[in-house]
């Protein structure tokens, strides 16, 4: 499973490279029967199976090195975000445990889970792919990964916005034209017409990331320019104030 995704592109020529390790780990080599369980029921009569405390604790602490910290792929995790991959890149060694089924015995958790994350709020069939958009996110991090270093910082989320509007040859395509800032030359304005397009697409769009980061008088009163009926929008939906920024329903913008 893990191959395929692993072996290509970005995340592949990093192996290559020696930039990252990553090794996939079988939870069944840490089993004593001959079956090799690594599930049981839930107790308490509930559906579904649980992953066994003891194969996953032993594989826990006999790969777990001094500065491991320990990632459970789960539902009931912290939502994955821009912040939260740039985190633990920063960490040398991540052991990242996959649920499965109805999830894990809770004194795994409760003794040797570091930190919970989810990539959404719905249900896998196991936190394998999950693992995979985990090693995505974070591989972009690590220095040399990714061919150009502001690619990362200047990326969606980076700076709480979604990413502008992008645009390549030819320069009309199917009557649709590219903005003529783009070929302008100034680099002043390509950049203050990139940061309100964001700003622009992430009213639109994913007005929350908004309420997140707040915005500040100019680029309230741009948006109430440009966008008055989203603005209104969103007041409406706040009751006539976006907390943590300075738009007010009262126009201060």
């Amino acid at each position: 499973m893990f191959q395929g995704p692993l072996d290509h592109g970005v995340i592949g020529r990093a192996r290559e490279s020696g930039l990252l390790d990553v090794r996939i780990r079988d939870l069944r080599d840490w089993t004593r029967d001959r079956h090799r369980t690594v599930d049981d029921e839930a107790f308490g009569g509930a559906s579904g199976m649980l992953l066994k405390p003891e194969p996953l604790a032993t594989a826990i602490e006999e790969l777990r090195e001094d500065s491991a910290w320990v990632v459970l792929l789960s539902p009931q995790g912290r939502p994955l975000s821009h912040s939260v991959a740039a985190s633990l890149a920063k960490r040398n060694h991540l052991l990242l445990a996959c649920g499965r089924y109805e999830g894990v015995d809770e004194r795994v958790r409760t003794l040797l889970v570091d930190q919970e994350v989810s990539i959404g709020d719905y249900v896998l069939t196991g936190g394998e792919l999950a693992a995979m958009v985990l090693i995505d996110a974070v591989a972009r991090f690590v220095p040399g990964t990714i061919g150009k270093g502001e690619a990362v910082e200047s990326d969606s989320h980076a700076a709480g916005l979604l990413e502008h509007p992008q645009f390549t040859r030819p320069r009309t395509f199917r009557g649709i034209e590219a903005p003529k800032v783009l070929l302008s030359g100034d680099h002043g304005e390509i950049a203050r017409w990139r940061h309100r397009e964001s700003l622009r697409r992430t009213l639109l769009r994913r007005p929350d990331l908004l309420l997140k980061r707040g915005l500040s008088a100019e680029e309230a009163g741009w948006l109430s320019l440009h966008e008055p009926a989203a603005i209104e929008g969103l007041l409406r939906l706040t009751g006539g104030h976006v907390p943590g920024t300075q738009l007010e329903k009262r126009g201060e913008s």
